[in-house]
């Protein structure tokens, strides 16, 4: 027993380790820098990483938070929600654009402009900032234009953009006539080009010269100024959480579309098969999680509903074949997805490549389903009252009008409107109530041919 204990223990140890991996805590009492990085996309869950960092920064009374940047953009919410929490955050935040090679474009420039100190890697870039078109259904030739040719909502768009890059620019001292530059023009920096700009603080090679380098430095902290100390600081990496990495997989609009189209398809395999519990299981999970991460991205409630419409009209078209209604439900999903962000921004754009397969895979199931329940339609029944008619049957006993046959290996009541004997052979032409109605067995060809013989003798 004390043997499996301590293997328990070890277990329970080991589970923790794995779990739980020892950080780079420092002693408590001591300055740190955190350190976070963003890699890809900007969405819902770097905005949840950043803000979980800056709480965890507040409640540890940390020197200095360092934002380490290399994305090509993301959505415009998430990017104003993070730019909301550095500009209210009580700790300094540091961006930093690196790896070399790495670059913060479009929605990533915006951020960079909103930190108290910026830098770059050599070898970065940043830029790009111009808002990506709205998304939804292309418009047609012909569409509204103003008299410069220019489409309305998007001059709207690029005006708030610019405003939003110059307002940062002022409130921390940056170039904010590149900055409207890089909105208006799609323009784009080098590291040491973004530092004659007077884009960028200084350039650093790594996280030690970035802490040396902004040693000194008087920011802005939520209305106050307060001289950074920074030197020789012991740096701690906060990696993102379980959760954190299950919203960036969730909140890709394409893998949200295919997990409501799981858990749709689940539901109704547990409802056609009752019992089965791993279809409904996975199902509702799926589609719990689809509709979260729907929830969270910019969604165009009209092409959901199309979308939803669409796998309605599949579903149906699998029970009840006519055609039409799996066209058109593949039409009205195809125009869903299309319909379904309202805005696109890098990462975040519904992918045909997988969503028309998706699309064609269902309608084919649809089809292939619907296909095989028309055949089953037009097959003879095999069980119930249905498959009893035309069975033969050999009479046990009789009295009158009712008596006992002997039917597929079973003994049934039966009734029949003419006159047979223990022994005949007959057979079923209804039942009702276990009650089985029965005529001898050519009583039909043979009332047919008298029928025939008095119709011959009238002619004659």
């Amino acid at each position: 027993m004390r043997l499996a204990r301590a293997a328990l223990l070890a277990a329970a140890f080991v589970a923790a380790a794995a779990f739980f991996p020892a950080s780079s805590a420092a002693p408590a009492g001591e300055k740190v820098a955190l350190n976070i990085a963003i890699n890809g996309a900007i969405g819902p869950a770097s905005a949840r990483q950043l803000k979980e960092a800056l709480k965890a920064a507040t409640e540890r009374k940390a020197a200095v938070l360092v934002l380490q940047l290399d994305t090509p953009g993301g959505l415009v919410t998430s990017m104003r929600e993070m730019i909301a929490d550095i500009l209210a955050s009580p700790v300094p935040v540091i961006g930093y654009v690196a790896p070399a090679g790495g670059h913060a474009a479009s929605a990533g420039t915006y951020i960079l402009y909103a930190t108290h100190v910026a830098a770059m890697a050599p070898g970065t870039n940043l830029g790009a900032a111009t808002p990506v078109e709205i998304g939804g259904v292309p418009s047609f030739p012909g569409g509204e234009k103003d008299e410069k040719g220019t489409d309305p909502m998007m001059a709207k768009v690029t005006n708030d953009a610019v405003a939003l890059i110059r307002s940062l620019a002022e409130l921390r001292g940056r170039n904010g006539d590149w900055g409207e530059k890089a909105v208006r023009q799609a323009a784009s920096l080098s590291a040491s080009a973004a530092l004659q700009e007077h884009v960028i603080d200084f350039v650093a090679r790594d996280t030690a010269e970035l802490l040396q380098l902004a040693d000194g430095r008087t920011v802005d902290v939520a209305g106050k100024k307060q001289v950074l100390a920074t030197k020789s600081l012991a740096v701690e990496t906060l990696d993102p959480d379980w959760f954190i990495r299950l919203l960036a997989v969730i909140t890709d609009p394409n893998v949200a579309v295919i997990l409501m189209l799981l858990g749709f398809y689940g539901l109704v395999f547990e409802v056609t098969s009752p019992g089965a519990v791993a279809p409904g299981v996975i199902g509702a999970t799926c589609l719990v999680l689809a509709l979260y991460a729907l929830d969270l991205l910019p969604i165009n409630y009209t092409g959901l509903v199309l979308m939803l419409l669409g796998v309605a009209f599949l579903i149906v078209e699998a029970f009840n074949p006519t055609v039409v209604l799996g066209l058109g439900g593949a039409i009205a999903f195809l125009l869903g997805a299309a319909m379904l962000l309202k805005v696109e921004g890098p990462g975040f754009a519904i992918s045909w490549a997988i969503i028309g397969p998706a699309a064609a895979l269902t309608l084919g199931l649809a089809l292939f389903a619907g296909s095989y329940l028309w055949a089953a339609r037009r097959n003879p029944p095999r069980t119930g009252g249905d498959a009893m008619r035309g069975q033969p049957a050999e009479v046990l006993d009789w009295e009158g009008r009712e008596g006992h046959v002997l039917a597929l290996g079973e003994r049934w009541r039966a009734k029949a409107d003419e006159p047979v004997a223990p022994g005949d052979s007959v057979e079923v032409t209804a039942v009702s109530d276990l009650v089985l109605t029965v005529r001898r067995r050519g009583a039909a060809k043979d009332g047919a041919g008298t029928r025939r013989a008095a119709k011959d003798g009238a002619k004659q």
